[in-house]
């Protein structure tokens, strides 16, 4: 189960950070931003506005299938970790700066998610005991 959980919320991370990175393209490309017609044909006649909704759609029957199995707390935590994997490829891909404030959130965002995870496994453990007896 355990590799079923690696290998699903891998992919959920992989499309989630393809469809955000997906969206900042676009924006870039379709510059400048404006309410018009014209700013629209930009934005739809650009092909990273497409691969941006397949890799929502994907993440969206990728989280399907992990809900499946998973507790949902742990899962909704996990699934936020697309902050920092979006936050690395934006520093190779935009030449974002890292900061220490950056650096000190992605530090805490997986931090949480790796303290859910093993408050989730505690709890397993502590069912399994309990039904045992």
């Amino acid at each position: 189960m355990a590799r079923f959980y690696l290998i699903g919320f891998s992919v959920l991370l992989f499309f989630d950070t393809i469809a955000q990175c997906s969206f900042k393209l676009t924006a870039i490309e379709a510059q400048p931003l404006e309410m018009s017609i014209q700013w629209l044909i930009r934005v739809f006649t650009n092909p990273w506005i497409y691969i941006s909704i397949v890799g929502y759609i994907l993440t969206f029957f990728t989280w399907m299938t992990l809900l499946k199995k998973a507790p949902v707390g742990p899962a909704f935590a996990a699934s936020h970790f697309e902050i920092v994997t979006v936050m690395i490829v934006s520093i190779w891909l935009f030449h974002e700066p890292i900061t220490l404030f950056k650096l000190i959130g992605a530090i805490l965002i997986v931090s949480g998610i790796l303290f859910l995870a093993l408050a989730e496994s505690k709890l397993s453990k502590q069912n399994l005991h309990n039904h045992q007896h």
